[in-house]
């Protein structure tokens, strides 16, 4: 028996570290090629880890939330013939990264050799208590859990996650529903005092938000722009595209018409499409318009990036914001496509507010954020009469952008949004 280490990638561009994610194995499990063993986090994108040899783990080189330079070393794994590492060497290996301790093998006893090793079989999720999380804290889950538990009627925060960093899988909710009505209605006593206290560390994509939204404003001089836009007409429009052609081109929503605005009003004001380097004091305007859409997964806020937006139909765009807007949720989102926008779009769709003050994604200096549609009564022409508004609550790096600037590049998308024949007049 050999020992094969694989040290921490290359990930490309530059990277010279990572975080270490999640461990997807721990020391003991049998593991397969291609068997996804750890996930890593760069300033953009979750990478996966995957093991090129089959064998057995037997120590692993850091604990999730640690930040791991480029080549050292990530896990060992011990493998039939010679593997990668000389004897010598080995000790060295498994003393440098100190793998837990394993049970002391019986006297005599000696391990069957394995020819074809396979990945550990998964536990059975035992019963457990509800878990106490506070109402707006989101579980990790898939969509498809998510579905699940909505199908069946549960709670997602009241099951404990049995997955990496707490994930809630099927076998959770399978195990939550055993319990019964009795197990799950949570603590007898609603009113009941609760000093129960959770530490949730810091790591991963939450580190990367929390990072990029400290620097963003403290290095930018933010201002925010609220302005309430009619968008009777152009709900009728994207209601009448849908009856005519969505069986075949597919369903619009709101957020293909914000871009074209978005795309046509830059015309006018292209120093709002633009990144500022604050370091270097240069600030670089682009004829592209890459537009990053701000969505919500399951490991936190991303920014896929719709690019060159100015050249796509409002099917096309809707088709781009969908493909990565599923591999965002997804977790598949590359590195690319998470990066390189020149203005971002944020929504919180039907959960949007009345208004809201958003973060800029730096190097950019212009956010558009796009708050609920509501019926409003509204006073046209000395008559009251019921109009669906809706309001565009949009921040600006003042360094860069003066609030004149930014008014009239809000009123310009509201003029489109508001006549929408003329998003597409050339």
């Amino acid at each position: 028996m050999g020992t094969h280490v694989i040290k921490m990638p290359d990930i490309g561009e530059g990277i010279a570290e990572v975080e270490l994610s999640v461990w997807h194995v721990k020391v003991g499990d049998l593991v397969v090629e291609d068997q996804v063993l750890a996930d890593v986090m760069t300033d953009k994108a979750m990478v996966d880890i995957p093991s090129p040899v089959h064998g057995k783990v037997i120590s692993l080189g850091g604990e999730p939330g640690e930040v791991m330079a480029v080549g050292s070393i990530l896990i060992s794994i011990e493998v039939e013939g010679a593997g990668n590492t000389k004897e010598s060497a080995l000790s060295a290996v498994v003393e440098d990264v100190a793998p837990a301790p394993a049970p002391a093998p019986k006297a005599e006893a000696r391990p069957a050799p394995v020819a074809e090793p396979k990945p550990a079989a998964k536990p059975a999720v035992a019963a457990q208590a509800p878990v106490a999380r506070e109402v707006d804290d989101r579980p990790l889950a898939s969509p498809a859990v998510r579905k699940h538990a909505l199908d069946a009627g549960i709670q997602l925060r009241l099951v404990q996650g049995s997955g990496p960093a707490g994930r809630i899988l099927h076998e959770d909710l399978d195990a939550y529903l055993l319990q019964g009505p009795a197990k799950n209605s949570g603590a007898s006593n609603p009113y009941a005092e609760r000093n129960d206290e959770q530490q949730i560390p810091v790591i991963g994509m939450r580190r990367k938000i929390a990072q990029r939204m400290q620097d963003a404003t403290r290095r930018a001089a933010h201002f925010s722009y609220v302005e309430e836009i009619d968008v009777t007409a152009l709900d009728e429009l994207r209601v009448h595209l849908n009856e005519k052609h969505g069986a075949t081109r597919g369903k619009l929503t709101l957020l293909p018409f914000l871009v074209r605005a978005m795309v046509v009003a830059l015309r006018d004001f292209p120093q709002i499409n633009a990144r500022y380097d604050d370091e270097a004091q240069v600030i670089t305007r682009l004829g592209a318009v890459h537009v990053g859409v701000a969505t919500q997964s399951d490991v936190g806020l991303m920014v896929p990036v719709v690019r060159h937006a100015e050249a796509r139909n409002l099917w096309g765009t809707a088709q781009e914001i969908n493909r990565l807007a599923n591999a965002a949720r997804n977790g598949k989102a590359s590195r690319d496509e998470l990066s390189g926008s020149s203005i971002t779009l944020t929504s919180l769709g039907a959960l949007g507010g009345i208004v809201s003050t958003p973060v800029l994604n730096l190097p950019e200096v212009a956010i558009v954020g796009v708050n609920r549609i509501v019926e409003r009564p509204m006073v046209i022409k000395g008559q009251i009469v019921i109009r669906k508004m809706m309001n565009l609550s949009s921040s600006f790096d003042h360094r860069v952008v003066d609030g004149m600037d930014a008014a009239q590049f809000i009123q310009a998308i509201r003029g489109l949004l508001e006549q929408p024949a003329s998003l597409f007049l050339e």
